[in-house]
């Protein structure tokens, strides 16, 4: 009973608000117990009920780890919990500072509370704090600045004399003068999350909730840059009904060459080591080993010769239709010889058009528009560029990543002071 009041009296989140539009749903006399459709109440009233039992006497098996069955029942809840439980345990165990670039956006603030209750992150939130917390309020969050999160406000920062003269200093010989690095610093807030990352002020950036994703791409660019020898990309996952998907290029790439594409492949693959699934690739493309050639196939096909000879131990082939890649059965039909078996697990895309249109096609019809992403590859530091689609579990997962990011930086830059 402790917890179910407990839960009604917590600010409602993001599923239960879409779900309840329009309602009023604080503790009162017309809410005294959570909605039946609230997604917490697998999560947070089992383990209360497992703790209790335990405690008294009650339970035949006690659970000896409430958390990991916690963790456990969460993979129930949000699809990508399964996937995420590792990023998830790793930030915990040295939190980073994070820049939330669209700080005033209620989705943003409703993550930064679940960030804040997991410690996950040491948030930073730019926007207006007078807006910032009129938006806490209306959605009744627990929300403190200066306990749970930090504002910078771009009207009205002690850095801004540093921040503005330092873009100035990267800028003034592209056409930036003084005053327009003044506006620029005042007005873009992805443009003062780089800014802060790039001086020292934070340890990893997200942004694009509220803006074009390539707009934002483009500060990122010029103040962040590229690691050497990398291509920007973007890699979404698809948590489909029997499997998990990962799909690049999704944002970035309108039509990549084939070193570009094989650069990328090896990228994701990277990547995706890091959720502890290992990389079967595919390479799309119209034509299936060589039945159709054009430019598109032809680049396809080098690409993956490039990719095997950089990567030898990636198991990855292609060019190949996207049926071939999802079934082993129809791939043996058209090439018996493939170095692929069994099921693709990253799709690498020819150009931006199959890349976005198949991520988003897939997203709503297989995966009921669960998914995580996009993750920016390439950037030379700590940066996800999210899209205006994103949800509250998908800012928060991002968040877990940046932070396990931004904790492999530190351990490379601590490796290299040795």
């Amino acid at each position: 009973m402790k917890a179910i009041a407990e839960l009604a009296r917590a600010e409602q989140n993001d599923e239960v608000a879409r779900a309840y539009a329009g309602q009023e749903l604080s503790f009162g006399p017309d809410y005294i117990i959570p909605k039946p459709f609230d997604p917490r109440l697998i999560v947070q009233i089992a383990p209360a009920v497992a703790q209790a039992a335990a405690d008294s006497g009650v339970a035949a098996r006690p659970i000896e780890d409430i958390e990991a069955y916690r963790q456990k029942l969460m993979g129930f809840v949000y699809h990508s919990g399964q996937l995420m439980r590792p990023l998830f345990a790793q930030a915990k165990k040295a939190p980073k500072r994070v820049i939330y670039a669209d700080g005033e956006d209620e989705r943003v603030l409703r993550a930064v509370q679940t960030v804040a209750d997991e410690k996950l992150a040491f948030p930073i939130l730019i926007g207006r704090p007078a807006v910032i917390e009129m938006r806490i309020e209306k959605a009744g969050l627990r929300l403190k600045a200066g306990e749970h999160f930090e504002i910078v406000d771009p009207e009205d920062d002690n850095r801004f004399n540093e921040t503005w003269n330092a873009y100035y200093q990267l800028k003034g010989r592209e056409g930036v003068t003084p005053a327009i690095a003044k506006a620029m610093i005042r007005k873009h807030n992805t443009l003062i999350g780089a800014m802060l990352l790039r001086r020292g002020d934070a340890d990893a950036l997200l942004c694009g909730v509220a803006s074009k994703y390539d707009n934002q791409l483009k500060y990122i660019d010029e103040i962040i840059g590229k690691k050497e020898g990398q291509t920007y990309a973007a890699l979404n996952v698809l948590m489909l009904p029997d499997q998990t998907l990962f799909v690049t290029d999704t944002h970035v790439n309108e039509n990549p060459t084939s070193e570009e594409v094989a650069n990328i492949t090896i990228q994701a693959a990277d990547e995706m080591l890091r959720f502890g699934v290992v990389p079967k690739i595919a390479l799309l493309s119209h034509s299936n080993f060589g039945s159709r050639v054009t430019e598109s196939s032809r680049k396809m096909a080098a690409a993956s010769k490039l990719v095997q000879e950089r990567a030898p131990d990636l198991e990855v082939d292609g060019e190949m239709h996207a049926d071939a890649a999802l079934s082993e059965k129809i791939r043996v039909l058209a090439y018996p010889d493939s170095t692929l078996k069994g099921r693709a697990n990253l799709l690498v895309m020819p150009n931006l058009d199959t890349g976005n249109i198949t991520y988003n096609m897939l997203k709503m019809t297989g995966s009921n528009g669960v998914a995580m992403g996009p993750i920016l590859l390439g950037a030379a530091r700590p940066v996800h560029i999210l899209t205006t689609s994103a949800t509250v579990r998908r800012i928060v997962n991002m968040t877990a990543l940046a932070v396990v990011d931004a904790q492999q930086e530190a351990a490379e830059a601590a490796r290299k002071r040795r």
